[in-house]
């Protein structure tokens, strides 16, 4: 798939702008994806950082290991990908920062509708300058200096803390920037939390379980549950998640996959329950994400097993969950969400 984002990252490289670092110089990849223009590096010089699991096999399929945390530091080049949320973009310009050696360079890319202007700009603040920009496919690259004598160190500190773990909803939670519905719980938790049976039992999975809201629920709601796998593809959340819940599940056995739902679960359920994301890397709605949790959802329930899920109103999945599910039934509807529950064939 075309990728113009990276594209754009990469394009001062590919295009003899820059100079790709020499060796035995190192390069930084923060929020590293999969891409042909890769190549342009040595890839035993190439520290990729990226915690979203999609992002990670698709690094690993292509002959890449990525870490989810930041190696090191002294390094010639540093590249970010940036996220949409300004925080968590800004702790990563602050991360690059810290990162190269004096002397050394970052650049960083967005596309232009995703706040690629803004983050020129912070860019440039921080730095003390740009060095240089460019364009295409509506995408916007830009670069700048590690020059110290110009670093702001005032903003590079308060950046860098920008996305740290903090206390939300009166200390129940510990979120950052930067996650889904990182600081309230969004209204399409709240009305599936509010449908649930409280009967639900036996062995059951969270899809999408970010730092936790669902699960804490779904644990507090429903007593007869003895189990419950919480899946998430952001680590950032995952590991925040297993800390929300360490002390509210006793004596209830609790596991955590990071790891992309869409590619299998890890045995058979007796429910699942869900918020499935509808979007990804941009804010443009994706029913396929959400389909792809369907299905997931289907091969991994046990016979007669049950899903439980909440989707905005407008999103078309009743057709595939039709075809999965011997019976499909919207079972609340509120503020533009859908509570949907399914339940798997007996034969099946």
């Amino acid at each position: 798939m075309s990728d113009p984002v990276l594209e754009t990252l990469l394009l001062p490289l590919a295009n003899g702008t820059l100079d790709v670092p020499a060796a035995p110089a190192r390069t930084l990849f923060l929020r590293a994806r999969a891409g042909r223009d890769l190549a342009l590096f040595d890839r035993d010089r190439l520290d990729l950082v990226q915690s979203f699991a999609p992002d990670r096999d698709a690094l690993a399929a292509s002959g890449y290991t990525a870490a989810p945390e930041v190696p090191g530091e002294g390094h010639e080049l540093a590249l970010i990908l940036a996220p949409r949320q300004k925080q968590e973009a800004r702790a990563l310009i602050a991360q690059a920062f810290m990162r190269v050696r004096p002397g050394g360079r970052v650049i960083i890319s967005a596309a232009n509708a995703e706040g690629g202007k803004a983050f020129e700009t912070d860019l440039a603040e921080i730095a003390g300058g740009l060095e240089g920009n460019q364009s295409k496919a509506k995408c916007r690259v830009a670069w700048a200096l590690r020059d110290d004598a110009r670093l702001n160190r005032a903003l590079l500190d308060e950046w860098a803390a920008g996305d740290a773990p903090r206390p939300i909803l009166d200390g129940r939670f510990v979120s950052r920037p930067g996650l889904f519905a990182w600081d309230h719980v969004d209204g399409a938790t709240d009305l599936l939390l509010r449908t649930l049976p409280a009967t639900l039992s036996g062995i059951g999975a969270d899809l999408g379980a970010g730092f936790g809201v669902l699960s804490a629920g779904l644990l507090a709601r429903c007593p007869r549950v003895a189990a419950l796998d919480l899946y998430e593809a952001e680590k950032r959340a995952l590991d925040l998640a297993r800390d929300n819940l360490a002390e509210a599940t006793a004596p209830r056995r609790l596991q955590f996959f990071w790891a992309d739902v869409t590619k299998g679960l890890g045995r058979a359920y007796d429910f699942i329950a869900m918020n499935p994301p509808f979007h990804q890397a941009t804010k443009a709605d994706r029913t396929d994400v959400g389909q792809a949790f369907i299905r997931a959802a289907a091969k991994g329930l046990k016979p007669g097993g049950s899903l439980w899920m909440v989707a905005n109103r407008h999103l078309p999945y009743e057709a595939v969950l039709n075809e999965l599910f011997a019976e499909m039934a919207i079972v609340a509807d509120e503020a533009g969400y859908k509570v949907i529950h399914a339940r798997k064939g007996r034969g099946k």
